[in-house]
């Protein structure tokens, strides 16, 4: 299993593929087999090289005591590390949610080295819920409470029967068992108290950073589920405020759209891959 050492950390990747990179990231309790088990990987294998890891806090990946690292800076560091260690010069980054995050911050450094940048389900701010400070601080809190001290099998029970903003499409789905069985192998890989230390420190700033946004300078992509209501308006401030950005909205699923419509996810990405690399974007 192949891991990136950086300090305490021991970040966790694997390759596909050949061809130009193409960098993954993943959503919160998701990890590398969120593309993988969707089969997206594979789809995108057959004319790319596919390096995806697991986000610090997140999967296979391992943090030894402080500091944790479970911000937004230190994780674009790591895209740039693994970067670096994967001799890559420019690369296409794809996101997902809270992965989205850090590959949009990662996108607004001045020497950041991407070929293209494609966001699905996410937004520019890492604050997911509205109010002061101490609201905000509470929610997230009660939030990583959740998952602390608690097994999988309880958590996956109490998330089918709220299954909340991010999961109710997906339930909703005539297939909807297949789908919550993808949905328990990827989260299973990870450990729930890992998982309530990072989100007590990753979803703090409510800034979407529009100057920020305004100097990305690679093509983009900003793809959203129709129905992944917490998304609506950052990911269309994200496609308004990113100069030139390609925006593709998918009717009828929700915020897991490589789970809930894989077919269509992928042609979107493919296409908008094969319109970067011919000059078309």
């Amino acid at each position: 299993m192949p891991t990136l050492d950086r300090g305490n950390a021991q970040i966790h990747w694997e390759e596909v593929g050949s061809g130009t990179a193409v960098l993954t990231t993943h959503g919160l309790t998701e990890n590398a087999t969120y593309w993988s088990l969707t089969g997206i990987t594979a789809a995108l294998a057959a004319h790319h090289r596919v390096i995806s890891m697991d986000m610090r806090g997140h999967g296979r990946t391992r943090v030894d005591g402080a500091p944790h690292g479970f911000d937004v800076e230190t994780l674009g560091d790591d895209l740039e590390a693994l970067a670096d260690h994967l001799g890559l010069g420019r690369f296409h980054l794809l996101t997902h949610a809270t992965g989205g995050m850090v590959g949009v911050r990662y996108a607004m450094r001045p020497r950041a080295r991407l070929a293209s940048l494609i966001l699905t389900d996410t937004g520019s701010a890492t604050a997911i819920t509205p109010g002061d400070p101490e609201t905000r601080r509470r929610a997230m809190s009660q939030f990583a409470a959740s998952f602390e001290g608690r097994g999988w099998d309880e958590i996956l029970q109490r998330t089918r029967k709220h299954p909340g903003p991010f999961l109710f499409r997906l339930d909703q789905h005539p297939e909807r068992e297949r789908l919550w069985g993808i949905v328990e192998r990827i989260f299973r890989l990870g450990d729930p108290d890992t998982i309530a230390r990072f989100i007590r420190s990753f979803y703090a700033d409510p800034d979407p950073q529009v100057e920020g946004l305004r100097r990305i300078r690679c093509p983009t992509l900003v793809l959203l589920g129709e129905h992944d209501v917490l998304f609506v308006e950052p990911s269309r401030l994200m496609a308004r405020e990113i100069p030139r950005a390609r925006w593709a909205l998918l009717g009828g699923v929700g915020h897991m759209t490589a789970i809930e419509d894989p077919e269509r996810t992928t042609h979107a990405i493919l296409e908008f891959l094969a319109d970067v690399e011919a000059g078309r974007a």
